[in-house]
């Protein structure tokens, strides 16, 4: 129950009409339901069946007649009947407005998790995104937010369930309480027998979670190594792999079949059982009127049905709430790996940025004895505005922890960056990073447009700048040469382009937003050298306009660099130019 009184306080006013249509809905359902005893009492006087010693009309058929005649209206069979079929219309119109609010927000709950869950990994440290699982993310993003919203449906219908319950107890209770008592303890009975199949579905629902974050981080990881496996003729080992996986979640899937199964083919016999001693004894040893009896089996089987249906709709949500949980949990570590994203306004970058005595280490293991990793130690480095800078080295020499440290993604463990002068510590790091264009070693190209894959789909950026972008980064040529141009598909992962053009790419989506400062991580590396050259060139040309930095390997960029750093071992040292 936990999970809806969350539910409730995200959205208490969309929740509190749902109950208020409900509760209109069961009581105008009520109301028909006992306009049938009288209707039903004159039924069996029409045909004889009450024509000797008629019993005294019982409570509840005096409280609808007289509640009919105030209405102004003869308590006869036709108005008996019309109160029925209205009152049943009546009910279905307002559950109808009902199921589809809540659709509505189970949509929204969906969308919400969704983009809190989005929020909080964006904003959150980027060593905590390296330590998490893209499939653990996506299978989060996608289908644990679609169960959580199912939860969210299932757990209102439990409501919905509960408040006609409620009704039919309540003109139960007003014919016969002494009856209505026995079957609400015949009730709890069946109850407390199937309700080992309700913690089956529980169970079953945990190990979906659990499954399912497991086979989407392997299929994940898997795809994106895809034409590694194909090469080597591998493709078989990863299916085993996802075969097991899959293994594990039938298994968790049948858990919930079972228990779904067995819940309905416990109650069913045992419900029925119920009905059949109560019209026994109520003919038998009671002597109660037919008509009396014709209408509490009706209201107690209608009784007993929803307090099955109760269990079902709880049942489906605890299977389901573990999906819920889990996302959240997620969201909440996020929140507390969140970056500091406040501080001065960064500086307009024009003149350099300084590594003072700089070191970094990793944070030292469990281990007791062990000790932190020192990466990069008393680094002192300088970035002119507007000149070409080379870090160039072995690799793990800490030549990425190096540009890691610039963008802010890291933060010293000893020293300062200094931003003209300002400590990059106390400054809007959101507001630095915006004047950086990064341009990485891997292909992060999506399965989409050129000029999607410029823009990233940012409204406030237009065709014209992206064929600015493009003219920076030498692309615009083979651009307009397509049959598409911008339009071009360039399939998964940029598979319709060459490797150059792929990368001219990214640096086209690096340079969009006219950016002060461009920093490449090895991204010549994997390039013929016609292409590397080429890209040097546009390289040369960007220089004085833009500050670049490079991390690389490749002799030709070091031809173009105003100033060569060496790192080896996570020290640096200057092997071309000078501070200016």
């Amino acid at each position: 129950m936990k999970l809806i009184q969350e539910f409730v306080r995200a959205h208490p006013g969309q929740s509190a009409l749902l109950v208020i249509l409900l509760l209109l809905a069961g009581l105008v359902d009520g109301f028909g339901l006992s306009a049938m005893l009288p209707m039903l009492n004159m039924a069996f006087d029409l045909v004889g069946a009450g024509a000797e010693n008629p019993a005294p009309p019982d409570a509840l058929t005096t409280f609808v007649t007289d509640a009919i005649k105030a209405l102004g209206l003869p308590p006869t069979l036709g108005v008996l009947l019309a109160i029925i079929v209205v009152s049943i219309a009546l009910k279905s119109l307002l559950v109808f407005i009902a199921e589809q609010r809540m659709g509505y927000l189970a949509a929204d709950v969906a969308t919400s998790l969704r983009a809190n869950l989005l929020d909080a990994i964006t904003r959150a440290s980027w060593t905590f995104y390296v330590d998490q699982s893209v499939g653990k993310l996506a299978n989060a993003m996608a289908t644990e937010a679609w169960r959580a919203s199912n939860a969210y449906i299932f757990g209102i219908r439990l409501a919905v369930v509960f408040i006609e319950t409620l009704v039919y107890f309540c003109v139960a209770l007003a014919v016969s309480w002494q009856a209505t008592l026995g079957c609400l303890l015949a009730g709890f009975t069946v109850w407390a027998i199937s309700h080992q199949f309700v913690k089956i579905s529980k169970y079953a629902g945990t190990g979906q979670t659990q499954s399912y974050r497991a086979l989407l981080g392997l299929l994940t990881d898997l795809l994106q190594s895809v034409k590694s496996l194909k090469a080597m003729g591998r493709e078989a080992a990863a299916q085993t792999l996802i075969a097991r996986e899959t293994q594990v979640l039938k298994q968790q899937l049948r858990r919930e079949v079972l228990g779904n199964a067995g819940l309905d083919a416990a109650q069913e016999p045992m419900y029925t059982l119920v009905i059949v001693l109560g019209i026994y004894l109520a003919l038998a040893h009671f002597s109660i009127e037919l008509a009396t009896v014709t209408f509490l089996t009706l209201v107690l089987m209608r009784l007993l049905k929803r307090g099955s249906k109760v269990q079902k709709e709880y049942q489906r949500m605890i299977t389901s709430e573990s999906a819920y949980w889990a996302l959240i949990a997620t969201v909440e570590e996020a929140q507390k790996h969140a970056e500091q994203r406040s501080g001065i306004p960064a500086p307009q970058f024009s003149e350099h940025i300084q590594l003072d005595d700089v070191a970094f280490s990793y944070a030292a293991p469990l281990q007791s004895d062990a000790v932190p990793k020192t990466i990069v130690q008393q680094v002192n480095l300088r970035v002119n505005f507007g000149q070409l800078t080379c870090l160039v080295g072995e690799s793990g020499s800490g030549k990425s922890t190096l540009t890691d440290l610039i963008l802010g993604l890291i933060q010293p463990t000893s020293g300062r960056i200094l931003i003209d002068g300002h400590p990059m510590i106390s400054t809007d790091i959101q507001g630095w990073r915006q004047q950086i264009g990064y341009v990485p070693q891997d292909n992060l190209l999506l399965n989409d447009s050129i000029f999607k894959n410029i823009t990233l789909g940012d409204e406030d950026l237009t065709r014209e700048d992206a064929y600015l972008a493009l003219t920076g980064a030498g692309a615009l040529t083979f651009v307009n040469s397509m049959p598409q141009g911008l339009d071009t598909e360039v399939g998964e992962r940029g598979a319709r382009l060459s490797g150059g053009q792929r990368q001219r790419i990214m640096i086209a989506r690096a340079l969009v937003r006219q950016p002060r400062l461009l920093i490449l991580d090895e991204a010549t590396s994997a390039l013929d050298s016609a292409s590397e050259a080429a890209i040097c060139d546009t390289l040369a040309e960007l220089k004085g306009r833009i500050t670049i930095l490079a991390v690389t390997h490749q002799p030709a960029l070091r031809k173009i660099a105003d100033h060569i750093y060496s790192v080896d071992a996570g020290r640096v040292q200057q092997t071309k130019g000078t501070h200016v």
